[in-house]
């Protein structure tokens, strides 16, 4: 049997604590560690400056099994580069098969501990602990976060040398565990930049889509990140991503990049990068650039070399003409439908709204929802009564064809959701009917409704939202009542063998595990959504979550009430917008909310 020892009492860390900036080493306080008992739960430390270092302190003489473990789970959030320290806790041939890089497994809490007494006496020459924990997430070894809501419980063995007398682990956790405060303090979320495999842009560039990491936010993360970057997208993102750099490139040996005081970054790079032409060569800049410059707004221009030969140079300035990001299409207008079911536009910094020529906008047919493509041109709505769909040109005097896709749905609520664009200028649209419904895709927002095939869904999508990138899509999916955000990869096959062309949404993954309602949503970023919805027996909330189910740094949008519907831009320059109980209403710069219009619905942003 085992005894529980998840005490109350909060750890103090045995840490030495650096300041970055100034390189003086500061104690950071010392445990008290106990010389018998049991071992206390190790618990999260609370989040600290983001300048403070620390690191471990390693085991001291004669230390208890108790003291060892405890001291191991330390030097597990410390910041040492290579976990040196937490491998004097470990017997040599523990610390050869041990592989910390390999997983890390984050816990709500700080791990707790089981004591194994079954042996009838205290300490023998072996010793067993059990951690124990509710987990939240684990990150790989390519440092990919992914929700794993469970139960944790691992084995810790511990064994007394028979020459010096001193316990060691012979069997440690594999990977790395920590709670959840000591992750947000030990580690960052940053965006690594790729291109889409099967999106660019009408002027031929290629379109970026990102792909979050997680690196440890004191570790040389902007060598981390560069290494991330050269191995190229995470498994999930793989199959529609590519990366310029040529297989196999990698940093010379010994490198640590910092950038030097002009704001530039020289990236020296090994053989398989020598002979790269001058096009892909300002590809992988621009992917590190972009990638760089999310981590830290002081890159201004990055060198690529090989071989002590200069390769190329792209600063801040270009980069954008050699790749398009979502997070950089300023859109021309917001959109609305009035409270006579027209489609409307306001300009940026207009307070009155206007027509949109065409038969949207004119008159013609009452609408409930819309979309406009991302170039402004075309736009689609769903009629009041949620069965038609209609796409429309943008130009005066054009006229309005009949429905490309009709639903059988009894109720409103199960017809068709708000369509959204993707860059090719397809559309997309789920029906909801739980008979007849799926997800459809319209060719050139035009022809017979493909059904896109989403194996692994589990339940009737309510919402659809495509990424700027064209390559990922959010999905509002319902079951028993109960919603949840998932977000999926979008593969195309296009039948070149001769065989139908089918687009399917593959491997969908939660992006708000803990919603049980979604009541509405937004792409507000390369990789961030805003969502509202709301916790289990909680109250309706907005938020902003990342597309691999963690929450970002940084507030959330100021509290609303009665949201209905949320509109937001990959461009996080422009205003959130919302349909709540005042309205149209919109969060400027300012914080606060601020009416548009009194009567209105269904707000969007081209996309």
């Amino acid at each position: 049997m085992g005894a529980d020892l998840n005490g109350s009492a909060r750890r103090t860390a045995v840490r030495a604590a650096a300041y970055a900036a100034c390189g003086a080493v500061l104690l950071a306080g010392c445990a008290t560690m106990p010389d018998s008992g049991d071992l206390r739960g190790v618990e999260s430390t609370p989040r600290q400056d983001s300048q403070v270092r620390v690191f471990a302190m390693p085991p001291r003489e004669g230390a208890l099994p108790s003291e060892i473990v405890q001291g191991f789970l330390e030097a597990l959030t410390s910041d040492d580069p290579t976990f040196a320290t937490a491998r004097q806790y470990l017997t040599p041939e523990a610390s050869k098969n041990w592989h910390p890089f390999r997983s890390t497994t984050v816990l709500a809490d700080g791990p707790g501990a089981e004591a194994d007494r079954s042996g009838g006496r205290e300490y023998g020459n072996d010793f067993l602990f059990t951690l124990t924990g509710t987990r939240v997430a684990t990150v790989d070894e390519q440092q990919s976060y992914t929700p794993a809501p469970g139960m944790y419980r691992q084995p810790v063995h511990l064994t007394r040398d028979g020459k010096t007398g001193q316990w060691r682990i012979d069997g440690p956790p594999p990977g790395v565990v920590m709670g959840k405060s000591d992750f947000q303090r030990n580690y960052m979320s940053v965006n690594k930049y790729y291109f889409a495999s099967s999106t660019q842009e009408p002027s031929g560039e290629p379109v970026t889509v990102a792909d979050p990491v997680y690196v440890r936010e004191r570790v040389e993360p902007m060598t981390q990140v560069v290494r991330s970057v050269l191995a190229g997208p995470t498994r999930w993102l793989r199959p529609v991503a590519r990366s310029s750099f040529p297989t196999g490139t990698a940093l010379e040996k010994g490198v640590t990049l910092t950038p030097d005081d002009q704001n530039r970054l020289t990236v020296p790079l090994n053989g398989k990068a020598a002979r790269v032409g001058r096009g892909k060569c300002d590809e992988m800049a621009a992917q590190l650039l972009f990638t760089l410059q999310n981590l830290t707004p002081v890159v201004d221009e990055v060198e690529l070399r090989s071989g002590g030969r200069h390769l190329c140079s792209l600063g801040k300035d270009r980069a954008d003409t050699v790749a398009a990001r979502g997070s950089q299409s300023h859109p021309q207008y917001l959109y609305f439908v009035n409270g006579d079911h027209r489609l409307v536009r306001l300009a940026n910094g207009a307070t009155r709204p206007d027509p949109v020529p065409g038969p949207l906008g004119e008159g013609g047919v009452g609408l409930s929802a819309v979309a406009v493509s991302h170039d402004e041109h075309v736009a689609a709505g769903v009629s009041a009564d949620g069965r038609q769909l209609y796409v429309a040109s943008m130009v005066s005097a054009s006229s309005l064809g009949g429905s490309l896709l009709t639903s059988r749905g009894a109720k409103q609520q199960d017809r068709l959701s708000t369509p959204s664009w993707d860059p090719h200028g397809d559309l997309w649209v789920a029906d909801r009917d739980p008979a007849h419904g799926g997800l459809f895709l319209l060719v050139n927002g035009a022809g017979k409704p493909m059904d896109v095939a989403t194996p692994g869904l589990d339940g009737t999508i309510r919402d659809v939202r495509v990424a700027a990138d064209g390559v990922r899509i959010a999905l509002v999916v319902e079951k028993g009542g109960k919603q949840s955000l998932v977000i999926g990869r979008i593969e195309r096959d296009d039948g070149d063998g001769g065989g139908k062309p089918q687009v399917s949404v593959l491997e969908l993954r939660p992006a708000a595990p803990e919603l049980e309602e979604v009541t509405t949503m937004s792409w507000a970023g390369d990789s961030r959504l805003v969502v509202v919805g709301r916790e289990t027996e909680g109250v309706q909330q907005m938020r902003y979550v990342q597309v691999d189910g963690s929450t970002p740094e940084g507030p959330a949008p100021a509290a609303l009430t009665g949201v209905q519907e949320i509109a937001a831009s990959e461009d996080d320059r422009v205003s959130l917008v919302a349909h709540s109980v005042d309205g149209i209403v919109r969060l400027p710069a300012t914080g606060q909310w601020e009416k548009v219009v009194k009567v209105g619905s269904a707000p969007v942003y081209p996309g």
